[in-house]
């Protein structure tokens, strides 16, 4: 017998919501009203809800990369180009397809959509500008005198205005200018960019055009006699560039700042007036990964700014000051999700406000499930691989590839570090250095509660070693540990996962040598070793109700160990691929597992039988993540979705108990109908039902009757209530029929009610009628064995009647003789 939490509602039944992927990098768009963000997702398009973070729509691709993407600033509009050299143009918020035509004779590169959602400009890779009437979706110019690949394009016009122009920017170095009235090119700026150009806008009032290109400077350009007015040294390859025409900022008038984004990651404002930096220089961390702002999305009405970011990231900066504050950061992938761990304070409803990712990348991202937006943390040089946290909630863990650990402290709105800044999120507290190798598992100790910090941390290596940390009582600024409280040689082969005991009396090491091995906190000794799995071990977790310890392994099986004498008492199988996270929940009585077949299956310890298989990944589940209200879980994996799972047996069993008290409630009324001879409710209440049987006793019942000798079925009521259906009523009709017509005892009932409705209905109603081909498929055979036998039938009948005579005849000579 399995010991665990008694009186324990098992959970048999989960709902599921999800943060799915929706940007794989390449173009983005916004409306101005901030309400859609539209982004590309490979092939094709997500049309996301920039408050929640919520999918609305999904937009299929034309088997081809996608190249650009805009959304109409009314958000009526969204237009989409692919390397098929489609230009289709989309109906918001039916998301109808109105148009789709060929846009050009290469992919078309950038697109920008004029501010009163009337005319679409297009630039592509045959040197050719295109401007479309959006409503109508028919081209209305073509412009040609570029050389090279179309790498930006603008298009100025005001409401009601009578100056169009168009600026377009090549990888020919030029900018020209194209008047839509005159419809034809009006100036070309050629004496100021070597390289490509990337980024243009005009001024508010048409005055001025700028230019930001990959040879490191932005232009300003006058528009009244296409002249250089400036030039500003911005020391990095740009990728856009545009006016800051939101108001005031640090004492400036809108358009004398502008903005900038490109290759170091980091939107910057200028002044045009002094040609000055006007952001304060913001320190960066060396990691493995090289990240660029692609793009700024902004519009003059608004108060802020999304950059694009080449991470497949949205950033959104506030205005309010010269230093940009970050309020929101949207992961439009999260890569592969490694480990998960809910983290943060809990709401009033006890559930923490974040949770915690390793992404396949040195940072850790702090998301809140509600709105999706995210923090990074930023320490590691290397792939994170594992993440752990406290019992609060308020420290975290971490561990990587580059063989070192950190532990993040939660610090609530209102502290000041020693600099007197604010924050409120995860501060850096401590970083521990020792390792050969990368780390695989990471525990944080348990008992934070009392000692009001985590005592210890317990790492694991690929150096085959398992180390305990001592964690500093107090960090004003982060402190780098260098000597762990002892080291010790663990296994054979890499460790995989490392878990701490609820008293922080134990800890648990599992390793790819096939072993998990129970150690003493204190001492360092081994106590106990696990031995069973026929592969390399990936996952051990510690039940925090009972002295039993649940692993999962690359032989696809889950097993339940004693650690009061370490021996196995149950093995789970299920899974048709390697195990790679398991975790007790429902208060110890079921443990969740995660697979590399992308399914999530829940057990019970007890019984050891599968209670529910939850199926939302297409890629392996790594990881897993127990809500401390026990109430749901998430659930992270190789196609960077993250579910979480949250239970509803008690909602689900509910609703069962009033749908079956329902359903005895009208097969009462069915029985009562039937009684009192109500044919035509009778007959209506069992199509509703869905009763087969009952069905067909019913008509059995009026066919027995023949109270009306004129009537098919043997009851007029009855052939008035088939000649009355529904398309819905018709469709469950003919399918009952069907199946009572393969059988012989059951085909007269079939056949009489089958020749009513051919009576009774024209054919235009048969064929609104879902899947009659199948059904008609399905009838005719047997309609014509049943013609067949009754035809031979009768054909016996006639040798019957002749032999009666013959015996007849004979009798009556007999009769004579006599």
């Amino acid at each position: 017998m399995v010991p665990v939490a008694s009186s324990v509602a098992l959970k048999t039944a989960f709902s599921h919501t999800a943060i799915e992927p929706f940007f794989t990098g390449g173009s983005a768009s916004v409306s101005e009203d901030q309400s859609l963000l539209v982004t590309t997702y490979g092939e094709d398009v997500i049309i996301t809800d920039l408050s929640t973070g919520q999918r609305k729509h999904k937009i299929k691709g034309d088997t081809e990369q996608v190249t650009a993407v805009a959304i109409s600033p009314d958000s009526k509009y969204v237009v989409i180009c692919s390397r098929s050299l489609q230009m289709r143009i989309f109906q918001l918020p039916e998301c109808k397809l109105v148009r789709s035509i060929k846009a050009h004779d290469g992919p078309v590169i950038v697109m920008h959509i004029d501010s009163t959602s009337t005319l679409v400009a297009t630039g592509a890779a045959d040197g050719v500008v295109k401007v479309w009437d959006l409503t109508g979706g028919f081209n209305t110019h073509t412009f040609r005198g570029h050389t090279g690949v179309i790498s930006a394009v603008r298009i100025f016009g005001q409401k009601g205005g009578t100056r169009w122009q168009v600026a377009s920017g090549s990888d020919d170095s030029k900018i020209r200018i194209w008047d839509l009235v005159q419809r034809k090119c009006v100036a070309v700026l050629e004496e100021g960019h070597v390289s490509v150009v990337r980024g243009l806008d005009f001024s508010r009032d048409g005055s001025l055009l700028i230019s930001g290109g990959r040879d490191k400077v932005v232009n300003v350009w006058s528009l009244k006699n296409y002249s250089l007015v400036k030039t500003i040294l911005v020391f990095e390859a740009l990728e856009t560039a545009g006016f800051l025409s939101s108001g005031t900022l640090t004492g400036k008038m809108s358009d004398q700042l502008i903005f900038t984004g490109g290759e170091k990651g980091i939107v910057k404002l200028w002044s045009i007036e002094s040609g000055e930096e006007v952001t304060p220089e913001k320190p960066t961390i060396q990691t493995s990964e090289e990240v660029g702002v692609s793009d700024i999305i902004y519009y003059p009405s608004w108060s802020d700014l999304i950059a694009v970011l080449s991470d497949q990231t949205l950033v959104e900066h506030t205005l309010t000051s010269t230093d940009l504050p970050v309020v929101r950061r949207l992961a439009g992938n999260n890569g592969e999700v490694i480990d998960l761990a809910y983290v943060g304070p809990v709401d009033s409803e006890g559930i923490p406000k974040y949770l915690a990712l390793a992404t396949n990348s040195p940072e850790i991202r702090v998301i809140s499930p509600g709105t999706q937006s995210s923090v990074v943390l930023t320490a590691h040089t290397d792939i994170v691989i594992c993440i752990d946290a406290s019992t609060d909630g308020l420290w975290l863990a971490c561990a990587g590839k580059d063989n070192t650990a950190t532990i993040w402290r939660w610090t609530p709105s209102g502290m000041e570090d020693a600099d007197g800044n604010e924050h409120d999120g995860f501060q850096l507290y401590a970083t521990f250095k020792g390792h050969l190798g990368s780390i695989g598992g990471v525990a944080l100790a348990r008992l934070v509660a009392q000692a009001g910090y985590p005592r210890f941390l317990i790492t694991g290596s690929q150096d085959l070693t398992v180390k305990k940390w001592a964690v500093p009582k107090t960090a004003d600024e982060p402190v780098e540990v260098a000597k762990p409280v002892f080291t010790k040689k663990a296994h054979e082969k890499d460790i995989n996962s490392v878990d701490v005991a609820p008293n922080d009396e134990l800890f648990a090491t599992a390793s790819q040598d096939r072993t998990v091995k129970i150690w003493s906190v204190e001492e360092g000794e081994t106590v106990g070793i696990l031995r069973g799995h026929k592969r390399g071990v990936w996952s051990v977790k510690f039940s925090v109700y009972d002295k039993l310890v649940v692993t999962g392994s690359g032989d696809k099986t889950v097993k339940v160990w004693n650690i009061r004498d370490y021996t196995c008492v149950k093995t789970f199988e299920g899974h048709t691929n390697s195990v790679l996270k398991a975790l007790f929940i429902s208060s110890g009585a079921q443990i969740a597992s995660a697979g590399g077949d992308g399914l999530v299956k829940v057990w019970d310890v007890k019984t050891g039988e599968c209670n529910a298989t939850l199926d939302n990944h297409e890629d392996k589940v790594w990881s897993l993540a127990h809500r401390p209200d026990d109430k749901a879980f998430a659930s992270g994996g190789g196609d960077s979705v993250i579910t979480f799972w949250e239970d509803v047996t008690a909602e689900d069993l509910a609703r069962q108990e009033e749908a079956d008290a329902e359903l005895a409630e009208k097969e009462q009324e069915l029985s009562n109908y039937v009684f009192r001879k109500e044919w035509k409710n009778a007959i209506l209440l069992a199509l509703s039902l869905d009763h087969p049987l009952r069905l067909l006793n019913v008509f059995r019942a009026v066919i027995a009757e023949n109270a009306d000798n004129g009537s098919i079925t043997g009851l007029r009521e009855v052939d008035a209530v088939l000649s009355s259906l529904e398309s819905g009523q018709l469709r469950l009709l003919l399918r009952r029929i069907r199946d009572w017509n393969t059988n012989a005892r059951t085909s007269n009932v079939a056949q009489r009610v089958l020749n009513v409705l051919l009576q009774s209905y024209p054919p235009e109603k048969f064929l609104e009628v879902e899947d009659i081909k199948r059904t008609l498929d399905a009838l005719v055979p047997y309609s014509e064995r049943h013609y067949t036998r009754v035809s031979e039938l009768l054909e016996e009948s006639y040798i019957v009647d002749y032999t009666l005579r013959q015996m007849d005849e004979v009798l009556m000579t007999k009769i004579d003789e006599l």
